[in-house]
């Protein structure tokens, strides 16, 4: 007997009670996480400040979850924070935004670690988001992936006093130590 998966959609997301968990459709299956930590909340937090400093020199706009991001009908991620590009904004709707933005940061979580390091690679090679970031405040440290020609090439794990220099912000750095202080 062959068994009859259910594929989600955005429809079916949008039905979901607001119960204080993150729903996610990834390739048409639904993925749930818990609130998390402190130690994710900490990092997010940093990264948010950084991003507000791109948004006042003029970079564009950031957002923190819960926001939708709509790749496709089976494809729409809550990420932690992402930013897109003035020229870019467009996407951006009141409810959520529609295509891929231009960096997408997650923080990893016990609950979410094999998954943003896992499909979301792929989906968001896949649906072109620039820059993907992925922070791990365990091992404090701060992983990019840029997209090239051939998909995302990798730079780090970056810890410490390594700097992060986006191609998004060229004239700004980001210390991967400020995101992981007390």
């Amino acid at each position: 007997m062959d068994v009859i998966r259910p594929i989600f959609t955005y429809t079916d997301l949008t039905q979901l009670p607001e119960d204080g968990k993150r729903y996610e459709i990834l390739e048409g299956d639904l993925a749930v996480s818990p609130s998390p930590n402190q130690k994710h909340q900490r990092c997010v937090w940093r990264i948010v400040s950084f991003f507000q400093l791109m948004e006042q020199a003029g970079y564009g706009q950031g957002y923190a979850a819960p926001f939708d991001v709509v790749f496709d009908e089976h494809n729409v991620t809550e990420p932690d924070v992402l930013f897109i590009r003035t020229e870019r904004l467009s996407i951006v709707t009141e409810a959520n935004v529609q295509g891929a933005p231009d960096l997408v940061v997650e923080v990893l979580s016990p609950s979410t670690r094999a998954r943003d390091l896992g499909v979301k690679v792929h989906l968001y090679a896949r649906f072109h988001v620039q820059e993907y970031w992925v922070a791990d405040p365990d091992a404090e440290t701060l992983t990019v992936y840029r997209l090239g020609a051939d998909g995302y090439q990798q730079v780090g794990p970056l810890h410490d006093f390594n700097p992060v220099q986006s191609s998004l912000f060229p004239k700004s750095t980001l210390v991967v130590a400020e995101l992981f202080r007390s």
